[in-house]
C-alpha cells in the first residue's frame, strides 16, 4: 500500500510539473530550433536579433530556441543570401552593399543624403522599401524575406593622416564606403572600396585605406577604428545602408501559425531595442571620440555643395541603371513620400 501511495504521489507531482510548464509558456507549440548567421561580435548592430531570440525563447518557455552564430561561423558575411537560398540556416543578417547585384532594389537605401533626419524617418523609409514588390521579389529569389531592419544610423567617416577640411581634400583618398555612399565619395574624387568591415582596421592601420564610412558612432568603435584614426567627420552625414534581419521563406512557412503570430507580436519590441542600442552607445562613444580625435565639421554652404555634387546626381544615375528592371524612380519617390517630402 505504501508503494502504491508513493507511486500516486510521484505521478501527481509529475503532472503538476507538466501543467506548470505548459502554463508558463505564453505561446504553446512544438520544440523547434532555428539558427541565425551573423558576423563579427555581439554589438549594438546585433541587439535587435538578440532581442528576437530572447523573446522567442522566453515566450515559448524554451520550446522554440533561436541560436545566434557570430563570427561568420555559419557563413561569410557576403554569402548569407546564398546560405538562405540553400536552406543552410533559418535566418541571417545581410548588408545590401556587400552584394549589390543580388539585391539591386534594396540598394535604394544606400543612396546618399536620403532625408533620414529622425528615427521615425529612418523607420518609415525602410518600411516602404521592404514593402516594395521589387524588393520582395528579389529577396524571394534567395529564399529570403525581411523581418526587421537593423535601422543603421547615418554614416560619418573616421580617418588617419591628412584631414579633409574641404570637399576638395577628399580627392585621391581611399575610402571604405559601399553603394551610393561610395559613389558620392567618388564624386568628390575619392576612391571607394567595399571591403568587409572586419578588414578595415588593418587597412587604416597599414595605410591602404585613408578613411572609413561606418554607421556613427557604433560601427567605428565596434571595429576599434578609433584606435588607429586621427580624425572624424561630425556632420557630413553622407548617407547610410541597409542590413536587415532576413528569415528563410521556407522556414517561416513551416512555422505553426502561433509561432508566425509570435514573430509579428514581438516585432515592435525588437525594433525599439535595436534603436535604443544606438542611442545608448552614442552616449559613451561620442564623448570618447571628441576627447581622443579631432572632429571635422563643415559649414552649411559646404554641405549644400556636397548635396548638389554627390546627392541627387548619384540617385539619378542609380535610377537610370535600374529603370529597365523595376520602377526605380517610383521606389525613390515612395521613399521620399514616406517622410513627407517630394523627390
Amino acid at each position: 500500500m505504501k508503494n502504491i501511495f508513493k507511486t500516486f504521489l510521484m505521478a501527481t507531482s509529475a503532472c503538476a510539473m507538466l501543467a506548470s510548464h505548459a502554463q508558463s509558456a505564453e505561446v504553446d507549440g512544438p520544440e523547434l530550433e532555428w539558427n541565425i548567421s551573423l558576423w563579427g561580435k555581439p554589438r549594438a548592430f546585433t541587439v535587435g536579433t538578440e532581442k528576437m531570440a530572447e523573446l522567442v525563447n522566453a515566450k515559448t518557455d524554451g520550446n522554440w530556441t533561436i541560436t545566434l552564430h557570430y563570427g561568420g561561423a555559419l557563413s561569410k558575411s557576403r554569402e548569407n543570401l546564398d546560405g538562405l537560398a540553400i536552406e543552410a540556416f533559418e535566418g541571417a543578417m545581410a548588408c545590401n552593399f556587400y552584394h549589390p547585384q543580388k539585391n539591386p532594389a534594396l540598394m535604394a537605401l544606400t543612396m546618399p543624403m536620403l532625408p533620414m533626419s529622425s528615427w521615425d524617418d529612418n523607420r518609415a523609409m525602410r518600411d516602404v522599401v521592404y514593402a516594395n514588390p521589387a524588393v520582395i521579389a528579389e529577396l524571394a529569389r534567395w529564399n529570403a524575406m525581411p523581418y526587421v531592419s537593423s535601422y543603421l544610423p547615418q554614416y560619418e567617416l573616421l580617418g588617419r593622416g591628412d584631414k579633409p577640411l574641404t570637399l576638395d581634400d577628399w580627392a585621391g583618398m581611399s575610402v571604405r564606403a559601399g553603394g551610393g555612399v561610395g559613389q558620392a565619395m567618388a564624386r568628390l574624387g575619392a576612391t571607394p572600396t567595399s571591403s568587409a568591415a572586419t578588414e578595415v582596421y588593418t587597412g587604416i592601420q597599414q595605410g591602404t585605406m585613408d578613411a572609413v564610412a561606418f554607421p556613427f558612432t557604433y560601427g567605428h568603435v565596434a571595429y576599434k577604428i578609433h584606435e588607429v584614426a586621427d580624425w572624424f567627420t561630425g556632420n557630413l552625414s553622407p548617407g547610410t545602408s541597409d542590413c536587415p534581419v532576413l528569415l528563410s521563406v521556407s522556414a517561416y512557412e513551416d512555422l505553426p501559425d502561433q509561432y508566425q503570430t509570435l514573430l509579428a507580436d514581438i516585432k515592435e519590441e525588437v525594433i525599439q531595442a535595436q534603436i535604443q542600442s544606438y542611442l545608448d552607445i552614442d552616449k559613451v562613444n561620442l564623448p570618447m571620440l571628441r576627447d581622443t580625435l579631432e572632429e571635422i565639421t563643415y559649414s552649411d554652404e559646404v554641405l549644400a555643395e556636397f548635396r548638389a555634387v554627390a546627392g541627387k546626381p548619384v540617385i539619378e544615375e542609380w535610377i537610370a541603371e535600374n529603370e529597365g528592371d523595376f520602377d526605380a524612380r517610383g521606389l525613390i519617390e515612395d521613399m521620399f513620400e514616406a517622410v513627407g517630402q517630394t523627390y
